[in-house]
């Protein structure tokens, strides 16, 4: 994504949960504190963007000024969820861009099963809204799409438009009645 990216913009603000290793001048604040100095060991969440930024020692020999933990939306309650189904959990409640914010916290941290989780994760999630998407329901009720599209965050938003798109397409072109009602 472009340093412009709404998108973008929107997954380095989400907050992630940080505890200081040194005092750090000038960022009380941050905490909620109306001191200038942000004190040693203050646990607090901080956007992404910043966190990453004080993550990253500044020299050599160095030490990081935080540590940074994974988000509320990656920590292991949510990851044994996705491994259990992960089609009936609300991404969209986890976060807007619940597979870009895995992407970044990827950049940061080495995690082979989350890397799994959210592959798979976006597997079974694709076929299930491409099934929808195409009218096939899989014997669910098909009043039922509402809840479910509520729960897609924006990757999967713009998977189900395309495959909708797609579908009444290839409608069109075979002359189907029922795939062109879409």
């Amino acid at each position: 994504m472009s340093y412009y990216s709404l998108p973008q913009i929107q997954t380095d603000a989400q907050k992630v949960p940080c505890t200081t290793l040194l005092p750090l001048p000038h960022l009380g604040h941050l905490s909620g504190n109306p001191s200038q100095t942000l004190e040693n060991n203050t646990s607090l969440s901080l956007p992404l963007w910043l966190a990453e930024m004080l993550l990253i020692a500044p020299a050599p020999n160095t030490p990081a000024a935080i540590t940074m933990d994974l988000p509320p939306p990656l920590q292991h309650r949510v990851v044994n969820a996705l491994k259990a189904n992960p089609v009936t959990l609300d991404l969209r409640a986890q976060a807007p861009h619940f597979y870009a914010l895995g992407a970044r916290m990827l950049e940061l941290f080495e995690d082979e099963d989350l890397v799994e989780v959210l592959l798979e994760t976006f597997r079974t999630r694709a076929v299930e809204i491409a099934d929808r998407a195409s009218g096939g329901v899989g014997g669910r009720a098909a009043g039922d799409e509402g809840g479910f599209l509520l729960g897609l965050e924006e990757e999967e938003k713009r998977l189900w438009e395309a495959s909708r798109e797609g579908s009444a397409s290839v409608g069109k072109w075979l002359g189907s009645e029922r795939v062109e009602d879409l």
